[in-house]
């Protein structure tokens, strides 16, 4: 089975262009065994984060988030953004097909858990 990365926030499933580097294949790896579920906190009025439990490996550079970006911060952390920021992150991928008013909607009215799991691709 060839297999790519699905993400569902709460219990809708959002599309979602991944990264090709080593961070999306150690979480493709881990999501093949079971699927992930992180629950994320609203942080900074911008963007909801959570601890994936576990380091990844990370390529980290400066960079400035948009709306729909999904980062690796300090390695073990997953941030998903309705908003902006600036900062050293690895890119994990971005959420495709949503506004920044429905991401906002989405994301910013509490907290959320999200699930990451392999899907046939």
């Amino acid at each position: 089975m060839d297999a790519a990365l699905g993400l569902r926030i709460g219990q809708g499933q959002v599309s979602v262009e991944w990264e090709e580097n080593e961070s999306t294949a150690a979480l493709l790896a881990r999501a093949l065994e079971e699927p992930i579920e992180v629950p994320l906190s609203m942080y900074g009025g911008f963007e909801q984060v959570g601890s994936l439990g576990e380091s990844l490996p990370r390529a980290d550079a400066q960079i400035t988030t948009r709306p729909g970006d999904i980062v690796l911060y300090s390695g073990n952390q997953i941030v998903l953004f309705y908003g902006s920021n600036s900062w050293a992150y690895t890119r994990l991928g971005r959420i495709t097909g949503q506004s920044e008013a429905e991401l906002t909607d989405l994301l910013g009215q509490g907290d959320v858990t999200i699930t990451i799991f392999a899907e046939e691709s």
